[in-house]
């Protein structure tokens, strides 16, 4: 399972301390969700806590990691690397 970050990121940081795997690091402008470190926090909390902490809406399901928890809500969004 995996999450991933859309280019709507404004960059403000919000989501990294909420991850409890360090799944989440700055990148090119926006910041990026290491999919193999990413659980959707599945045995750490119900629901994936960083998507709560993002003011822009940009953490989604990876569309191309099928096993996500949820379909994406945002299809067809242009999805960071």
């Amino acid at each position: 399972m995996a999450l991933t970050v859309t280019y709507d990121c404004i960059a403000c940081a919000a989501c990294v301390a909420e991850c409890p795997n360090q799944a989440i690091a700055e990148g090119d402008g926006i910041y990026v969700i290491d999919a193999e470190r990413c659980r959707e926090c599945e045995g750490d909390y119900d629901e994936p806590h960083c998507v709560p902490s993002c003011p822009v809406d940009a953490i989604v399901p990876d569309p191309n990691r099928r096993e996500a928890r949820d379909q994406d809500p945002h299809d067809g969004a242009r999805v960071a690397p």
